[in-house]
This record gives C-alpha cells, structure tokens and sequence, in this order.
C-alpha cells in the first residue's frame, strides 16, 4: 500500500526543484491574490477570484 501525499511531502518537493526566485513570486502571487480578495468583496468578483484559484491549482478549502 502506497503513502498518500502530504503537505508537509510538497513542500520538501518544492523546497528542492524550487529556486528562491521562483519561490518569492509565488509568494508575492499568492500575496496579490490575498490582498485583492480582502478588497474586493463584491460577491461577483470575489467568486470569480476564487474559481481563478482552483483553476491556478491553489486549494483554498
């Protein structure tokens, strides 16, 4: 039986294919999404920024 995979997994994945470049967009990406959903809390563009995240392969819930 195989392990399934864990957050903890992913993120020893991306710590080592990762440079810290790319490591920091992510980061500053996720950040603007963040900042923009607290801003934009019109229930059309909020829902839309959130399937935007699912299709981006962010899981927010």
């Amino acid at each position: 039986m195989t392990r399934a995979e864990t957050v903890s997994d992913r993120i020893d994945t991306a710590r080592a294919d990762l440079s810290p470049t790319e490591i920091a967009v992510g980061l500053a990406f996720a950040a603007a999404i963040a900042f923009t959903l607290v801003f934009l809390q019109e229930p059309l563009v909020h829902d839309a920024m959130h399937n935007f995240r699912h299709a981006a392969g962010i899981v927010c819930h």
